[in-house]
């Protein structure tokens, strides 16, 4: 083998080799990385803060605030049940669900609903 074909040849293995490292590099934060359903629920949360934060809790009642807390402290995945009944409320549950779809979710992750 000519000195030309030894370097391309030397390059090509080290090349493939840095390839192969990088897809198990790639594998292993894969494995470790959140799911959907855990991106959407940290995002959401996010948003949620930053809203309270900016407008405050005047006109939320407990009851909906208690609702929302459990809904983020499930992850996100309890059934929805927070039912907004004040105008502060219902605002605040518009604003999330733009919110929410703002951070690539449906309109439908939000919690709000109001069952009998």
């Amino acid at each position: 083998m000519s000195r030309p074909s030894k370097l391309i040849a030397a390059l090509l293995a080290l090349l493939a080799s840095s390839i192969a490292s990088g897809f198990s590099v790639a594998i292993a934060q894969d494995s470790q990385s959140q799911s959907w359903s855990e991106v959407k629920c940290a995002r959401y949360t996010k948003g949620w803060s930053d809203a309270l934060a900016r407008r405050g809790t005047r006109g939320l009642g407990p009851e909906f605030l208690a609702a929302h807390e459990v809904f983020l402290a499930s992850g996100c995945t309890a059934r929805a049940n927070v039912c907004p009944r004040s105008t502060e409320e219902l605002d605040l549950a518009n604003i999330m669900v733009v919110v929410a779809m703002n951070a690539g979710t449906a309109s439908t992750f939000p919690p709000f609903a109001c069952r009998k």
